[in-house]
């Protein structure tokens, strides 16, 4: 019986050591619905490409220029010499419009009002706001946004509905730098 005990407490013990196994997912998940979801935005970013290049054919007396972040812009109204460009914390003071790219209103100057934007550090949507980084004060531009820089799938929920290419008319007024 001395014996015994001590057995039996060394083989419980070593039984009450292994750790418990994982379990195995029910359902094994192929990553079908992502690679569907990839083709589909390639395949809409292609149309929208497609879209806006017919525009810019269609319009050869402006002098489209290519962002380095895949939107399209001319200018109306251009400042040659050198002053400042919005960076991170400036307030830039701007007016625009928004209309889809056959040239239809969704939102006038008018209703938007003047605005103040404090550069990164509040709410606009992508390319509005990497647009007026490119700009200097008394600049007007047209910019030409596809879905994805605009606000994409989500719309604005109220007169932007999803995936919907956008056509902005901006001026800047003033830029006033964070000092």
């Amino acid at each position: 019986m001395k014996t015994i005990y001590p057995l039996l407490f060394l083989i419980l013990l070593a039984m009450s050591c292994k750790t418990p196994e994982a379990r195995q997912p029910k359902d094994v998940k192929s990553g079908s619905f992502i690679k569907e979801s990839a083709e589909r935005n390639k395949k809409l970013n292609e149309r929208e490409q497609k879209r806006i290049e017919a525009i810019m054919a269609q319009n050869p007396e402006y002098d489209y220029v290519a962002s380095a972040n895949g939107f399209w812009y001319y200018y109306h109204t251009k400042v040659e010499i050198d002053t400042i460009t919005a960076s991170f914390g400036d307030i830039v003071n701007f007016d625009y419009d928004v209309k889809d790219l056959n040239g239809n209103v969704i939102y006038t100057k008018e209703e938007l009002g003047t605005q103040n934007y404090a550069m990164d550090q509040e709410e606009i949507f992508q390319g509005l706001r990497e647009g007026l980084k490119l700009m200097k004060p008394t600049e007007s531009v047209t910019f030409l946004f596809p879905s994805q820089k605009a606000y994409g799938y989500y719309g604005d929920n109220n007169r932007i509905g999803t995936n919907i290419p956008l056509m902005c008319k901006v001026t800047v007024n003033t830029i006033k730098q964070n000092q």
